[in-house]
């Protein structure tokens, strides 16, 4: 969710991309904020203003005389500006301080942070201008977010399209987020792992990867550089994070091992306790196989553990039943800081679900959380893992 009670103020110009900012505000109503769209008098021959009026359900403004202190009284109390889509003219105007609009007047007035979602043909997004005014304006903390490749109007496939919602989404909430992990490194770990019995068949388990994207995303939010590795998922990992994929229990061993130099790992994935004993090279006949031989998979949290030098350890024990113990147990033998324990056959708290009800246990306590989105899961995790790092050597 966006934090409370927060007022955004959403500029939008003359692009075909003017329907996607229809979606924004909306999205941006739903997650909690305020809403106030500023529009040039090339947006309005896209959309309507009553279209936005109506999503963000606020007046929508966009005479600079209508009210001739508009330009300070809607940015004095703004929390943040997106200008999306931001065409090539608006950008041009925003790095030279022309001040000829609301929606221009307004970015000169504002001293929070302004967010840009560039949407132009490929040929004037390459343009040397172009480029070095988005560079003058990074300069002065503008963050920049796209644009993507894709079709775009002329029917080219370039750069150029404004970047989905749900990035700009996300690089809102990440604006809006304090950075407690600036500089920290975390490594994530997520999903399930796959162990073969012949090129076909393999042992898996219902782990969906939602928890530790959640992480992962919560991380990148409070300004920690983020790896994730990744067991098979069809879900996407965020796109600021690096991503390593594998498939087996042994291959997330090795990228864990590799990746050690962190300052925390969080090990969200659900990783295959057993294997086959043996990976058949061709694929088993129904007839060959009565019982199956299982091996122990490498426990990969206590083996890290076990180090001397070691990274904050965070550990997950998905459990089917209210038992704290057996998380306690395990928190204690493979030398973790924090176990997190839930009751995968609680109501909302499963595998594949979109929330997640979490205990945090520590080694002088516990602490329950009910009912959450998982987001808001891994927002609870990391504070922990903030404040524990401060000590942490």
């Amino acid at each position: 969710m966006v934090p409370t009670n927060k007022k955004i103020l959403l500029g939008v110009t003359g692009s075909i991309a003017v329907y996607k900012s229809v979606e924004l505000a909306r999205r941006l109503v739903e997650e909690g904020a305020s809403v106030h769209v500023i529009m040039t008098d090339a947006s309005r021959h896209f959309v309507a203003p009553l279209t936005f009026e109506v999503v963000s359900r606020e007046k929508v403004s966009s005479d600079l005389y209508a009210d001739p202190l508009s330009h300070i009284t809607l940015t004095a109390d703004a929390d943040l500006m997106v200008v999306a889509p931001a065409t090539a003219n608006a950008i041009g105007k925003f790095a030279h301080g022309i001040a000829d609009d609301l929606l221009s007047t307004c970015m000169l007035s504002f001293k929070g942070t302004v967010i840009i979602a560039p949407a132009m043909n490929w040929r004037m997004y390459e343009n040397p201008v172009v480029q070095n005014n988005l560079r003058s304006l990074a300069s002065h903390g503008v963050i920049q977010v796209g644009p993507d490749k894709g079709s775009l109007a002329c029917g080219d496939d370039a750069v150029g399209r404004m970047s989905d919602i749900q990035e700009i989404v996300e690089a809102l909430k990440s604006a809006l987020t304090r950075k407690d992990l600036l500089g920290r490194r975390i490594l994530v770990t997520a999903g399930p792992t796959r162990e073969y019995l012949d090129p076909v068949r393999f042992l898996s388990n219902r782990s969906s990867g939602k928890m530790g994207f959640a992480v992962a995303r919560a991380a990148l939010r409070r300004g920690a550089k983020v790896t994730v590795v990744k067991g098979p998922t069809e879900l996407k990992p965020p796109p600021q994070a690096e991503v390593i994929s594998v498939e087996t229990a042994l291959e997330m061993r090795e990228a864990v091992l590799r990746n050690l130099e962190c300052d925390a790992l969080i090990m969200t994935a659900a990783v295959a306790d057993f294997a086959p004993a043996v990976k058949r090279e061709k694929k088993i006949e129904k007839s060959d196989v009565l019982s199956l031989d299982l091996m122990k998979n490498p426990d990969i949290l206590s083996e890290v553990g076990r180090r001397n030098k070691r990274p904050l350890l965070v550990g997950f024990s998905a459990e089917a039943g209210p038992d704290l113990e057996r998380a306690r147990r395990k928190r204690a033998e493979k030398g973790v800081d924090l176990m997190v324990f839930n009751d995968i056959s609680s109501p909302g708290a499963g595998f594949d679900t979109d929330t997640n009800e979490i205990t945090i246990i520590e080694k002088d306590g516990t602490t329950a959380f009910p009912l959450m989105p998982k987001d808001e899961v891994a927002g609870k995790i990391l504070d922990r893992v903030a404040h524990l790092l401060l000590d942490f050597s």
